[in-house]
C-alpha cells in the first residue's frame, strides 16, 4: 500500500516548481505515484526519484489454438522471433538501445525451443505450449501456480541486481486469443467485444476466432481467476502475473505494455489488488479489447500511437517521459529557487 500520508507533500513539491499548477498534465502525476513508490519505509517524502537500469523483460509462450489457423502466422514463428531478440534485430532491441533499457528474454514455453545458450535468454519453460484452449484447459492449476512463482522470483532476482524500473513484453502467436478471452471471462464485456485482429486476420478468420474463444470463455463462469488462468491462459500471461505481484511486493514501479501485458496485469490486481499501485500505463494499443482492460483498472496511458505489435515496444517508448517526470521533479527550480514571485 502506497504512503498515502506523503501524498500532500509531494504535490507540493511538484506544485512549487516554476510553473502553474497542472501545467505539465500526466508527467506531474507519474511523478508524484513515482514519489509516493520510493517514499516507502521512508521516514519522510522522498526529494529525489531515483531511476536505475531499467529492465524490460519480454516473455515467450506458444498457444494450442494457434493450430486452428487464427492468425497470420504458424507457431514456429515465436521461436524465429526469440532468435531475432536474441540478435538484437527486433523492434524492442531498437527501442532499448535507443532509451538505454537493458533487455531479458525468457522462454516460458515455446514450442521450438532455443537450442543455444545466450546470457539474455532466461529458459522456464511451463512446456512447449499451452492445449487448445477452444477445446480443453489451456494448462493445468499446478502450471498456473509454477508459471506465477517463477514470473514472481524471476522479476525480484531482476530487481535485487539493481533494476529499479521494469516493463514486461510477450511474444507467442495465439496469445491475443488468450488475452481476449481472459478479459470476455473475468469482466462484463461480450466475447465480440473483446476479439480483434491480433496480427491482421481476415474476416473469416475473426469469426472462427471470435467462435473459438466463446467456447472457452463458457467454461469460466463462477471461477475464481487462477482458474480462468488455468482454462484460458498462457505460459508466458501467468509468468507476467507473477511479475506484477512482484512489482507490487518489492514496492518497484512497473510500466504496463499493450492488450496482452494489460490482461496479465489485470488478473494479477484481481490476485492482489494493491500492485495495481505500482503500475504505469504506457499506451493504449490499437487492440480491440485493450481500452475494456484500461477502462477496468481505471488507468489512463500516456502514449495512444496506434501500437499492436507486443514485444514491450509501447513500455520502453514510454520511458522517456518517465526519465522525463523524475527528472522535473528531482532538478526543476521552485518559485523560490529561481525569484519568480506570483501573486
Amino acid at each position: 500500500m502506497l504512503p498515502q500520508h506523503f501524498s500532500d507533500a509531494i504535490w507540493h513539491q511538484i506544485n512549487n516548481k516554476t510553473k502553474p499548477a497542472g501545467a505539465l498534465g500526466q508527467l506531474e502525476h507519474v511523478a508524484h505515484q513515482l514519489a509516493l513508490i520510493q517514499s516507502i519505509n521512508q521516514s519522510d517524502a522522498v526529494t529525489k526519484i531515483e531511476l536505475n537500469h531499467p529492465t524490460a523483460i519480454v516473455f515467450a509462450g506458444d498457444h494450442g489454438i494457434a493450430e486452428q489457423g487464427i492468425s497470420i502466422a504458424p507457431s514456429a514463428v515465436t521461436q524465429q522471433m526469440v532468435l531475432n531478440f536474441l540478435a538484437g534485430g527486433a523492434a524492442i532491441n531498437c527501442f532499448c538501445r535507443a532509451n538505454q533499457v537493458q533487455l531479458k528474454v525468457v522462454d516460458c514455453g515455446i514450442l521450438l525451443p532455443v537450442e543455444q545458450a545466450h546470457p539474455d535468454l532466461i529458459v522456464q519453460r511451463l512446456g512447449d505450449r499451452t492445449a487448445d484452449l477452444s477445446l480443453s484447459a489451456a494448462m493445468s492449476d499446478q502450471q498456473v501456480e509454477q508459471g506465477i512463482e517463477l514470473g514472481r522470483e524471476l522479476v525480484k532476482r531482476i530487481i535485487a541486481e539493481g533494476s529499479n524500473l521494469v516493463m514486461f513484453g510477450e511474444m507467442g502467436i495465439g496469445n491475443t486469443s488468450s488475452a481476449s478471452a481472459l478479459l470476455a471471462a473475468l469482466s462484463n464485456r461480450t466475447v465480440s467485444e473483446c476479439v480483434g485482429r491480433g496480427t491482421g486476420i481476415s474476416d473469416e478468420q475473426l469469426a472462427l476466432k471470435t467462435e473459438l474463444i466463446a467456447k472457452a470463455v463458457a467454461r469460466c463462469q463462477e471461477l475464481s481467476a487462477k482458474q480462468v488462468l488455468a482454462q484460458v491462459g498462457g505460459f508466458e500471461i501467468v509468468q507476467m502475473v507473477g511479475g506484477f505481484l512482484a512489482a507490487g511486493e518489492t514496492n518497484t514501479p512497473v510500466i504496463v505494455d499493450g492488450f496482452i501485458a494489460t490482461a496479465a496485469a489485470y488478473v494479477a490486481t484481481l490476485i492482489e489488488p494493491s500492485c495495481r499501485d505500482v503500475m504505469l500505463f504506457a499506451h493504449q494499443s490499437h487492440e480491440a479489447g485493450h481500452k475494456y482492460l484500461l477502462e477496468a483498472l481505471q488507468a489512463e496511458p500516456l502514449l495512444d500511437l496506434s501500437l499492436r505489435l507486443g514485444e514491450g515496444t509501447g513500455a520502453v517508448l514510454a520511458v522517456p517521459l518517465i526519465r522525463c517526470a523524475a527528472e522535473f521533479y528531482n532538478n526543476m527550480a521552485s518559485f523560490e529557487q529561481a525569484g519568480v514571485t506570483v501573486d
